[in-house]
């Protein structure tokens, strides 16, 4: 494992938050890059974080600035995107709960707090499955729990339905980094809610060199992952999970439209067991901003504290049961 310090304009960003690390973990067939962001003291609990289908670990970096060194989080950026692009596969949800297995094993933190948003939402729940040795609790951020999708669609066809843009600009080429910007500002979800943290984070997704930068995001990868997600062996795993957990859902769909991935009567047709996942809506939040924006960002690091047990922690206030 290798680790090469942060740059100086992420510095600036996260000043509520520890510096952040930039770590190499070996996995099957090459490393993974994982983000790191330690916490005040050595024997602090530990946060898994996993992204989703299109992103990197940097979307977690505003829950890092709200967990301020309470726990240290480690996000890392999964097989086939941002600094882990390169990483061929096998792709599908498995091989990244089996990743994520050797990661935890890698850095040597013992049990860990388990957490994902969308599809990383869906890995954290088969991660719980395959290896419940790794996690002393769980939260799954608006993902993890089938949801309906167009039927009779090819497989690009079916992801550009569910996901929109996201999937439209892995096939696009940009001029610049301003280019980049421009195109995720005037993505609905992002428009009234851009920071230095949501640049950050998609910045990260470049590769390539000026006029032609595309992102980093392995189109075979997504396209496996995508489908893989939405099957019964994966969307069930939130119904054999080995312990208890907690569904933050947003309540605003991915374009900012009023429907979101999960609603109350959703939720109820999905026949969850109330004894093992207890969902909790973040009021005002997009599938989006309910990590990468302040308030969402703020609910998910209060429950991943009080996940983790944390003494001096916030409640996980700001929420309502269903």
């Amino acid at each position: 494992m290798s680790r090469t310090p942060r740059n100086g304009a992420t510095a600036r960003q996260d000043a509520a938050a520890p510096a952040r690390e930039e770590l190499r973990v070996p996995v099957a067939g090459g490393q993974l890059a994982v983000s790191r962001w330690p916490a005040d003291a050595p024997d602090a609990p530990v946060v898994l974080a996993l992204h989703g289908i299109t992103a990197n670990g940097l979307s977690w970096a505003r829950v890092a600035h709200h967990l301020a060194g309470r726990v240290t989080l480690v996000a890392p950026d999964l097989r086939g995107r941002g600094r882990s692009g390169h990483l061929s596969g096998p792709y599908g949800i498995a091989a990244h709960a089996d990743d994520m297995a050797a990661v935890v094993d890698a850095l040597g933190v013992g049990r860990v707090v388990l957490s994902g948003h969308s599809m990383g939402a869906f890995t954290a729940a088969l991660t719980a499955v395959r290896h419940p040795h790794l996690l002393t609790a769980l939260l799954l951020v608006d993902g993890g729990v089938g949801f309906p999708v167009p039927v009779g669609l090819d497989p690009d066809q079916l992801i550009s339905a569910v996901i929109g843009p996201a999937m439209r600009r892995l096939s696009m080429t940009f001029p610049d980094r301003d280019a980049y910007r421009a195109f995720w500002q005037r993505h609905p979800a992002f428009a009234d809610h851009w920071s230095p943290w949501v640049d950050a984070y998609i910045q990260r997704d470049l590769v390539g060199e000026e006029p032609e930068l595309r992102s980093s995001c392995s189109l075979e990868a997504v396209r496996t992952d995508g489908v893989d997600q939405l099957g019964e062996g994966v969307s069930g795993a939130v119904h054999r999970l080995p312990g208890p957990a907690v569904l933050l859902w947003a309540e605003r769909g991915l374009m900012d439209e009023p429907q979101g991935l999960y609603d109350e009567q959703r939720l109820a047709s999905a026949g969850l067991d109330p004894g093992l996942v207890r969902t909790r809506l973040v009021p005002g939040t997009n599938h989006y901003t309910v990590i990468v924006g302040d308030e969402g960002a703020r609910v998910v690091a209060r429950h991943l504290l009080a996940a983790a047990d944390v003494a001096g922690r916030e409640g996980p206030g700001g929420t309502r049961s269903r």
